[in-house]
């Protein structure tokens, strides 16, 4: 049995970073700051939270350098990915107060009925989901399903504007431990233009909704709790793949019986390494010995 397994889209990411500014209309801008590195929520979340100590697995539709990245980690792989499918490419350029994102999204268009018709036969103490259900009305009873196995669960949906208009989306994400929003998507998904009027929303629902806030750090609403915690410091070079390696260390705490204030400050600290050096793994900390406790 796995510690986490995560399920969602995996990326080649190819970074320009640290530029001075971003191109103009026409305009070719040239630089010697690139990084390729793997991306996606499932993949860089897994890869942090093995560095961390867990036994990891991804379900994704992976490149063959995607591959052989995670087998590097030692993270275990079910790639949904046929041969005669591209993968996706997301190129990103990042300023140090701006970042711009073009993707291919290749084969990850396939991915949710795939991982759907999968999922009932994986082992795992907890899951974690990182893509855009379409439609959200198949996820619930699948998220009911694994409650009744003991196998808990999280959701971090990006940002996918449509969402909102899914009449099950509310429906889904209540479904689910642990919720992962950053603070533009915890706006959006409330139907809030103000984070604290946000905060109150998510507040009200009966399970956890887990923010980033960035530098203004994170918080935890929901479930009657209500919790803050402080961001770590970093001389941050590129905040790609961040939020999904902080998603990596508050699985960790939690799975290795943290309670919720340990899981915000791991989380705030492997999300601020993850900035240090350009996409979502470089900077984070070297794999550890698999951690003992367990809850």
């Amino acid at each position: 049995m796995f510690d986490l397994v995560t399920a969602g889209e995996a990326f080649d990411d190819l970074i320009f970073y640290a530029l001075d500014r971003m191109p103009g209309g026409g305009e070719e801008l040239k630089t010697q700051s690139f990084s390729r590195s793997p991306g996606g929520g499932a993949v860089i979340t897994a890869i942090a939270a093995a560095r961390l100590g867990l036994r990891c697995a991804v379900i994704s539709a992976l490149s063959e350098e995607g591959v052989r990245r995670l087998r590097d980690e030692r993270v275990a792989i079910h790639n949904l990915r046929r041969h005669d499918e591209p993968s996706a490419i997301t190129v990103a350029l990042s300023t140090r107060r701006d970042r711009r994102f073009l993707t291919f999204n290749g084969v990850n268009d396939q991915l949710p009925a795939r991982i759907r018709r999968l999922l009932p036969r994986i082992s795992a103490r907890h899951i974690h989901m990182a893509f855009y259900p379409r439609p959200c009305r198949p996820w619930i009873p699948m998220i009911a399903a694994l409650r009744r196995r003991g196998i808990t669960s999280s959701w971090d949906f990006g940002w996918n504007p449509r969402l909102v208009r899914d009449p099950e989306f509310r429906t889904l994400a209540a479904s689910v431990d642990y919720l992962f929003l950053n603070r533009d998507e915890a706006l959006i998904y409330a139907a809030r233009t103000r984070l604290p009027d946000a905060l109150d929303r998510w507040r009200r629902g009966s399970r956890l909704a887990v923010i980033k806030l960035g530098a203004a750090g994170s918080r935890i609403v929901g479930g009657g709790v209500n919790l803050r915690g402080s961001a770590a410091r970093a001389r941050v070079v590129d905040t790609t793949g961040a939020g999904d390696a902080f998603n990596a260390g508050f699985l960790a705490a939690r799975l290795c019986g943290g309670d919720l204030h340990a899981a915000l400050r791991l989380a705030n600290h492997v999300g601020a390494l993850s900035t240090r050096r350009p996409g979502g793994v470089a900077g984070l900390p070297t794999r550890r010995h698999p951690a003992r406790k367990r809850s």
